[in-house]
Order: C-alpha cells, then sequence, then structure tokens
C-alpha cells in the first residue's frame, strides 16, 4: 500500500491549467507544463490498495493501477513506467484523452473525491520519456509471418506494436497523409501535442513496424489482393461515417461536420496550411452535439476568434451527482465542464433543430430550434418555445454510424456486418473471412480511445495465435463484453 493514512489525510487536487486569456491564444496543451510532479505522489499516495480494486474493472485495460500509484507514490518512476505499460502501449494518449471509467469505479469514490488515476498515469509516462525509460522493444526473432494493420488510430497502432513485438512483420496502411488517425486529425493540439504520437510512432519505426501513408485500401489497393499479399490483416479503420441532421437548410454553404472542421485546423499547425477553409473567425458558431467531440469544436472556434459560441444538445442537463440507475462503480453521466467550456461560450440542452436559414447568397445565417421533452419514453417537441439564433458556421457532432463502406473495402473483402452496421466478429476478433481481423471502432462502434487500445491489444492476440497456433500476448478483454457501461 502506499500512504496508509492518504485517503484520510490528503485532498483531491488536479492538474494546472494555464489562464484562459491566454491559452486560447495558442494551440499548446492548456495544462501548465510540470504542474503535476510537485503533488502527483501524494495524489498517488491517496490509493488505497483496495482488497478488490474495482477500478481494473473500470479500465478495459485492466491497468495495474494500484502497483503503479504505489511506485509514483515512492517515486520510483522506473518501476511505474514498466507496470504502466505492462497493460496499455500508450499511456500517454489515454492520460490525457480518455474519461477516465477508472476513477468512476475507484473505491474512495463511494464517499469521497476519486482517486487522480488520470493525472499518475499521464505524470508517470510523461517522466519515463524525460528520463529516458521509453525504448524500442525489437522482437529478438522473426516468425516469417506477414500482418497488413489497416487503419493508425489507437486500435491499429496497438495491434501494429504488440504484433511487431511478438516477431511478425507489420506494415500499417493509412489513407491519411501522416499516421495517427484520429488522434492526428480529430483531436485538438489543445487536448494533446502531436509530438507525443510522433515520438511514439519513432519508436515503433525503431521496432521494426513500417509505415504506408496515403494509401487506402479499397481504392488505391484491393482488398483482396491485400489479403493474398500478407499472411494476416487487421481492419481497425474506425467508424468514420459521422451522424448526419436531415433538416431544410442542411445543404446551406457553413454547415459541415464535426470531422471536415477539426482536421482543418489540426493542418494548420502541422503547417500544410497557413488558414483553414473552415474557420470560425468572426462567426456565430453553433456547435450541434454535446459530447467530446462538440467541445473539441468548441475549444477550436475560441482560439480561431469565433464572436459566439454556442452547443446544443438534445438531451436534458446531467446531473453533478450519479442518479440512482447509474450506481458506483459503472460510468455515470454526470455534467462535465471540459476545458473548452471554461473558455467561454453558452450550452443548451432538451433542444431540437427544427431547420436552418440561409441568406441569397446560400450561406447558412440562423439556426431554428425548439425545446423537447421525453413524454412515456418518446421525445416530443413543447408548443411555444420555437426560436431563432444567429449562425453562420455549424458543426454537426451528434457521434458516428459505423464503418465507411463507401471506399469498397468491406464489399472486396466480403465481410459480414453485425445488427449495427459494424463489422461481424467472433471472440478472437476474427471476421467471416479466414485470417482478417477487426478491432476498435470498425467491429465495436464508436467508443472511447481506452477500448480501442484494448481491443487493438486484445486482437493481436487472435492474430498471434492464428499465425502460429499459440500466442503470450496478453487479451485484456473479449468483444463481446459488456460489462463496463462506456
Amino acid at each position: 500500500m502506499a500512504d496508509p493514512k492518504g485517503f484520510l489525510t490528503t485532498g483531491r487536487e488536479v492538474a494546472k491549467t494555464r489562464p484562459v486569456a491566454e491559452r486560447v491564444k495558442d494551440w499548446n496543451e492548456v495544462y501548465v507544463p510540470g504542474s503535476l510532479l510537485p503533488i502527483i505522489s501524494k495524489q498517488a499516495g491517496r490509493c488505497m490498495d483496495c482488497g478488490i480494486p474495482f477500478c481494473h474493472n473500470g479500465c478495459p485495460l485492466g491497468n495495474l493501477i494500484p502497483e503503479w500509484n504505489d511506485y509514483a507514490y515512492r517515486e520510483d518512476w522506473t518501476a511505474a513506467s514498466e507496470r504502466l505499460h505492462a497493460t496499455n502501449n500508450f499511456p500517454e494518449f489515454t492520460g490525457r484523452l480518455c474519461p477516465a471509467p477508472c476513477e468512476s469505479a475507484c473505491v474512495l469514490g463511494i464517499n469521497q473525491p476519486a482517486v487522480t488515476i488520470k493525472n499518475v498515469e499521464v505524470s508517470i509516462i510523461d517522466k519515463a520519456w524525460d528520463s529516458g525509460d521509453v525504448t524500442p522493444q525489437p522482437p529478438e526473432r522473426l516468425s516469417g509471418k506477414t500482418v497488413a494493420v489497416i487503419g493508425s488510430g489507437p486500435a491499429g497502432l496497438a495491434a501494429a506494436q504488440q504484433l511487431t513485438r511478438a516477431g511478425h512483420t507489420v506494415v500499417v496502411y493509412e489513407r491519411a497523409d501522416r499516421i495517427g488517425g484520429l488522434l492526428r486529425y480529430g483531436i485538438p493540439e489543445f487536448k494533446m501535442e502531436k509530438s507525443h504520437i510522433n515520438r511514439r510512432i519513432e519508436q515503433m519505426r525503431l521496432e521494426g513496424t513500417k509505415f504506408r501513408t496515403g494509401v487506402e485500401i479499397g481504392q488505391d489497393i484491393d482488398a483482396a489482393k491485400l489479403r493474398r499479399r500478407y499472411d494476416a490483416v487487421v481492419i481497425a479503420a474506425g467508424a468514420t461515417v459521422s451522424r448526419d441532421l436531415p433538416v431544410p437548410g442542411r445543404e446551406l454553404n457553413g454547415v459541415h461536420f464535426a470531422m471536415e472542421y477539426l482536421p482543418l485546423a489540426n493542418k494548420v499547425q502541422e503547417g500544410d496550411l497557413t488558414v483553414a477553409p473552415i474557420h470560425a473567425g468572426g462567426k456565430h458558431v453553433v456547435v450541434i452535439g454535446g459530447g467530446d467531440t462538440g467541445a473539441d469544436c468548441v475549444g477550436t472556434a475560441h482560439r480561431q476568434g469565433a464572436a459566439s459560441v454556442t452547443q446544443l444538445e438534445i438531451m436534458p442537463k446531467p446531473g453533478e451527482e450519479r442518479n440512482a440507475n447509474q450506481p458506483w462503480p459503472t460510468f455515470p453521466m454526470l455534467y462535465k465542464v471540459t476545458s473548452a467550456h471554461e473558455e467561454g461560450g453558452e450550452r443548451v440542452y432538451s433542444v431540437s433543430t427544427t431547420h436552418f436559414e440561409g441568406d441569397e447568397d446560400g450561406n447558412v445565417q440562423a439556426l431554428h430550434l425548439v425545446e423537447v421533452e421525453f413524454k412515456d419514453g418518446k421525445l416530443e417537441q413543447k408548443p411555444g418555445t420555437e426560436r431563432r439564433i444567429p449562425a453562420q458556421l455549424v458543426t454537426l457532432a451528434m457521434g458516428f454510424t459505423g464503418t465507411d463502406q463507401s471506399n469498397g473495402l468491406v464489399q472486396q473483402f466480403g465481410l459480414e456486418l453485425d445488427q449495427r452496421g459494424n463489422v461481424a466478429r467472433d471472440e478472437s476478433y476474427a471476421t467471416n473471412v479466414d485470417g482478417v481481423f477487426v478491432a476498435g471502432d470498425a467491429g465495436r462502434g464508436q467508443s472511447l480511445i481506452v477500448w480501442a487500445i484494448a481491443e487493438g491489444r486484445s486482437a493481436a492476440r487472435g492474430v498471434d495465435r492464428f499465425l502460429t497456433g499459440t500466442s503470450a500476448l496478453p487479451a485484456p478483454i473479449r468483444p463481446t463484453d459488456r460489462s463496463l457501461l462506456v
């Protein structure tokens, strides 16, 4: 156990953020650099080393949280890093981007503020990089087997790294011009600077993983030919089809999917563009969708100098305490204020967009909405609550509906889909096509980064067993595991 009295004597303290007036002028991460290390050992000491650590159940990766909390408390950063990497390939990603279901499951959280597990995690890995503890781990010998991984998001990268370390020759195919998937072009720089991705990719290159960018399987390379070229294939292409809003005026200029808007802002930070073609500067911005992607649009609009930012959500405003139907240790739907929301803007709940209004040139100028409520399990409009708000840029951040089937990948492989439109798979992550596996959102549907990494690791084990008949790779979860309500 770390500090036997830590949870009694030390209060919860989280990472400090830079002042809003300062951070909205740049795209650097919002946290004060180095602010965690002076406090993190005491925060790790709040871990109770529970007899049954429910944080393990809250984390799809099965992170060994009490163990690396103990090492962090003792400031044994090398041992903490080793324990952290035992279950997670990329803790610097999850430590910045995961909503931390582990903290919702923390036993201390029953009647006190939970342990700052996420902050401890990111402190350990940042310290490990600074100390040189993160090094390439090339395999001792090669298996002679080859694997293609389609997609370079967290699921694809996790599968690729695991399979490379198992001795297979792995090639990752990415249709974008850079490796990283939504980590690269969907996550704004202020949430995670892309240097974190770049150094992991370099580590993977030194381990032997090969990368091919600007190649779309199904378009540039026939999927069936790819299967014949490799001994196995892992599909980790994500669930990239954005949910649309089919209301009058949807066709107006200035109404865009979030994944049309956010990547352009990231390309500016990569140096590819001087100004994003879709830009919020001086405009009244409306973000439709109350999730993390919507918050990313909010923060991006602030940095681009929007005249106003309004975020709409069709569901009621969540409470600040757990509902009775979301008891500990499940992941509760609570009111959350992200760093983007701290920076300004208005959040409007229980409203639905009825139509968009444009000018004579076809540019969106306003959005018409109405208040809604649930009655007998059905969503109904409240008469007399219609109103109009200015909107010169609208981003649709309402989630994703499944795997992209427009590029021919699904058809060329001959893949079967499940009832939700995702690629169907069995307990070993194998599809109906021999030697073809699927991991991450492509098989699970839209989910969290921690699930993507866990599925990538698990699929790698399935591939390894398929290629060699056995596997020493860990398998954190089964694809049918629904024990976590996340």
